[in-house]
């Protein structure tokens, strides 16, 4: 099992937030970020969240999608080719719903060419049992970055210091706003309302002595500094792609 990630720059997209492999027509000058990573993959196919999925709140919003997608098999039919031709790294995301499936999942990008790493994304009432089950699972041939999430990960930390990750990172906070037409919706929360609580958690994970990846709420380029100065390896940037107007250095 690989255990680094080579970056030739400190910034990624998150997952979610370019599509599943590069695309030109996305606008996107990929040559500014170290690797690509892609939408979040399930085993089998998802299909979207219903009823609301977007709120917005002061300083953000929140996003409820379900994470929709064709499955693993389909869409490494669709998209294998295009991560072979990427101009930079592609991490293939994936959300196994067991360390079984992720072992499975792992297993079967082992033998896909042109990947250069795996993210595996934690359940969200992942304890340090389950950190600990998914991270000894997802080991094969690939580099890992184990996403944790974000309210609990100081807490799964020391149950996976031992399992040979590349890196660890965060999923975005999650909380709860009211509808309009009543009752009450959860979902991932963005925005630069989030930066300062991720920027707290980097500084404290930093500590354990694995590479952190850090992301939430990144939306100029001082909140980048500050997270790669709090010791984060490189940062990931979310909803400000969809916005546009990041800043990259030349």
């Amino acid at each position: 099992m690989k255990t680094d990630l080579s970056l030739s720059k400190p910034l990624m997209n998150a997952a979610g937030s370019l599509g599943f492999a590069p695309e030109a027509r996305s606008g996107m000058d990929f040559f500014h970020l170290g690797a690509f990573i892609t939408n979040p993959i399930s085993l089998a196919e998802r299909s979207p969240a219903r009823g609301a999925r977007y709120l917005a709140f002061p300083g953000g919003f929140l996003l409820h999608t379900g994470y929709p997608n064709p499955g693993l098999k389909t869409t490494i039919r669709r998209h294998a080719a295009r991560w072979r031709r990427s101009p930079i790294p592609v991490i293939v995301h994936l959300l196994p719903q067991s360390p079984q499936e992720a072992a499975q999942m792992v297993q079967r990008l082992d033998s896909v060419d042109g990947i250069a790493g795996v993210e595996i994304s934690l359940p969200l009432n992942a304890d340090g049992q389950i950190a600990s089950a998914f991270a000894q699972a997802a080991r094969g041939e690939l580099p890992v970055v184990l996403r944790l999430p974000m309210d609990g990960a100081s807490s799964l930390v020391p149950h996976i210091t031992a399992a040979g990750l590349a890196a660890i990172s965060l999923a975005p906070p999650r909380g709860m706003l009211p509808l309009p037409s009543g009752g009450f919706v959860q979902g991932r929360l963005y925005g630069p309302a989030v930066f300062p609580l991720a920027l707290a958690v980097v500084q404290r994970l930093v500590q354990s002595g694995i590479a952190v990846i850090a992301a939430g709420g990144v939306y100029r380029p001082e909140h980048v500094a500050a997270l790669l100065q709090a010791g984060a390896a490189a940062v990931q940037l979310d909803s400000v792609l969809w916005q546009g107007g990041f800043k990259f250095a030349d």
